[in-house]
């Protein structure tokens, strides 16, 4: 099941990010970035509430969002959680009357997989940044950029 992330969901939110966020694969969040950002979260959990992952879609224009954040724990990978996900964020894009969505990853597969393009990064606007100036390969960053067109939601 998808639902919003709660306040109580942050510390497991927190674990699981930082847990990616050791291996180099995805920008750690801090407890602070997340309870500030809470709204932007989704969580996929289990029949007994247990966290199997979570995926952020972060506004960050008037025609723009971000997802980020995508993790999903290591024995349910490949069992649909992620994209799940994935199409929760895109869904809500589309309720929000959005026209993109980037992600920046090195997962640039499974997103070409959900039906987003390569694009080259200096065509996202310089807003977006902020957090990669946290980043310990800043500015030599070596993530894929994507982006989705939201109208596609509805055809799919």
């Amino acid at each position: 099941m998808i639902r919003n992330a709660t306040i109580e969901d942050v510390k497991k939110i927190h674990s699981l990010l930082n847990y990616y966020a050791e291996k180099g694969l995805l920008l750690g969040r801090s407890y602070s970035s997340l309870y500030d950002q809470l709204r932007d979260f989704k969580i996929f959990v289990d029949e007994d509430g247990a966290l199997l992952g979570v995926c952020a879609l972060h506004i960050t224009w008037e025609d723009l969002a971000e997802i980020r954040s995508l993790a999903v724990l290591e024995n349910m990978q490949g069992r649909n959680v992620g994209s799940q996900l994935v199409r929760a964020c895109l869904e809500e894009a589309y309720a929000f009357g959005l026209d993109k969505v980037f992600t920046l990853t090195y997962q640039a597969g499974f997103f070409r997989k959900q039906g987003f393009s390569d694009i080259d990064k200096n065509k996202l606007p310089h807003k977006i940044w902020g957090d990669c100036l946290n980043c310990p390969k800043f500015p030599d960053c070596d993530e894929e950029a994507l982006q989705y067109i939201v109208a596609d939601v509805v055809q799919s």
